[in-house]
């Protein structure tokens, strides 16, 4: 028989965060811990969902009228609609003025990938500078867009919270119209964000220096546990006049990851820029993907349209503990969001994948969500055998 055609390929290693779990998938032992995917589980460990989805999911099964047909090209009017007042404010004037386009995405990494490649179609500037260190499949995301990727400081390891000084110097040393990514709220992977005054800093740089903020919002109402103040630094931006780039997700907020439920919205400096902006990424929309799936974004609709489904997915929330192990550990309580950076080296992160069947990035990220009342104390244990043993 003839060698395969692809004969030549070779075997690509496993993504750095969906290859934990499929090492974790292999582990026979019955203690085993997967704290690398951002996913909520209950306390038996088995995925989540949230009740109010599930009563907004049974809506649209006993709904008759309900067809299969394609959406548009941009996606669920309603969902867009109510996904741009989520993230700018339901009384934000750029909204009033018309001046937002919003187009249904694949959930947030579809949003990057469609706004990454309609920049560098139409933007004059082709650089990105996002985060360091910032979520794995950023960089990708942008290069793949056809962007130039480049760094900006952001996380102090000595300190374990901002470096907010070499922030401030590496945007402002950024060419002029440059694009920067900024994570709208709870920071991944660190879980560490700058203040409102911070913030406020940020923006005043950005603007002197005509920089576009592209957001990347895939926790809004999981930080501060609201979702207005989780919105803030978007529309700290938004409130200037100025224009950018949010992209959203509802795979976290609203436990919705396979349905792939994402918005892109950027707001322009009028109307008729807006209208003309969506024309153009309908184009880039339609030749990836065609049009964007019915289901999930169904769901989101229904929950933000209704205010007793809204008022309840507003109150699910969940609370995790951990303490106590050699070492200051203070910054796990400062450091807000799905994720936390323990500080952990990747030696000591192999030793607890060894000896203790913990799984995690090798950065020493751990999503917080996999945990439960039940594993705190083996995770407990294992950091404390980790710190103690492994230089």
């Amino acid at each position: 028989m003839a060698d395969s055609v692809f004969a030549n390929v070779v075997r690509a290693p496993e993504d750095p965060i969906l290859g934990v779990t499929v090492a974790y998938n292999k582990d026979q032992s019955p203690v085993k811990l997967n704290l690398g995917v951002g996913a909520y589980r209950t306390e038996e460990g088995k995925p989540l969902v949230l009740n109010v989805v599930r009563k907004a999911e049974q809506l649209l099964v006993n709904d008759p009228s309900r067809v299969k047909e394609y959406l548009p090209i941009t996606g669920l009017a309603d969902f867009n609609k109510l996904s741009a007042k989520l993230i700018l404010g339901a009384n934000s004037p750029a909204i009033q003025e018309n001046r937002v386009t919003t187009v249904q995405c694949l959930s947030g990494t579809g949003s990057l990938r469609v706004g990454g490649e309609f920049l560098a179609k139409h933007y004059h500037e082709k650089t990105i500078y996002i985060p360091l260190p910032t979520w794995g499949n950023h960089p990708k995301i942008f290069t793949l867009a056809g962007l130039s990727v480049k760094t900006y400081r952001y996380y102090d390891p000595n300190t374990r919270g901002l470096d907010f000084s070499g922030l401030l110097e590496d945007l402002g040393n950024a060419p002029s119209g440059a694009i920067v990514l900024l994570h709208a709220c709870a920071h991944n992977p660190t879980g560490v964000d700058p203040t409102s005054d911070q913030w406020e800093q940020i923006r005043q740089l950005m603007r002197s220096k005509g920089l576009l903020p592209f957001f990347d919002s895939a926790y809004q109402g999981f930080a501060s546990g609201n979702l207005d103040s989780d919105a803030g630094s978007v529309r700290m931006f938004v409130a200037d006049g100025g224009e950018c780039v949010a992209a959203q997700s509802y795979a976290k907020n609203m436990g919705l990851y396979g349905e792939r439920v994402g918005a892109l919205s950027i707001v322009c400096k009028s109307a008729d820029v807006a209208a003309r902006v969506e024309s153009q990424l309908k184009l880039v929309i339609r030749p990836m993907y065609s049009n964007p799936p019915l289901h999930g974004a169904s769901i989101v609709a229904n929950i933000l349209k209704d205010g007793e489904l809204y008022t309840e997915w507003t109150i699910e929330h969940f609370i995790y503990l951990l303490t106590g192990t050699p070492g200051d550990w203070s910054h796990i309580v400062k450091q807000i969001g799905m994720f936390t950076f323990t500080g952990l080296n990747t030696n000591q992160v192999a030793f607890m994948t060894k000896e203790y069947h913990v799984y995690m990035t090798s950065d020493g990220r751990i999503s917080m969500a996999g945990l439960s009342l039940k594993t705190i104390p083996h995770l407990a244990d294992a950091i404390h055998a980790a710190v103690t043993n492994v230089v």
